[in-house]
């Protein structure tokens, strides 16, 4: 994947954590329609191995049962 693709979507994931949604679609989705299919193949790869990094969860957060 190209540094500046990646930057893109670091960039998103810090904006959706933030509730900047709008902003964060703006950035990430003009990089993931320029990907080639080898690349759009790196990013779904990416989005699925980093899911936590737009949500803000750690794996480790456990919701308490009442």
């Amino acid at each position: 994947m190209r540094p500046s693709t990646l930057r893109a979507l670091k960039r998103a994931a810090e904006l959706t954590r933030q509730n900047r949604l709008t902003e964060a679609v703006l950035i990430a989705e003009p990089v993931i329609l320029a990907a080639d299919s080898y690349e759009g193949d790196e990013i779904l790869r990416w989005l699925a191995d980093h899911v936590t990094d737009f949500t803000g969860e750690t794996g480790n957060d456990q919701k308490e049962n009442p």
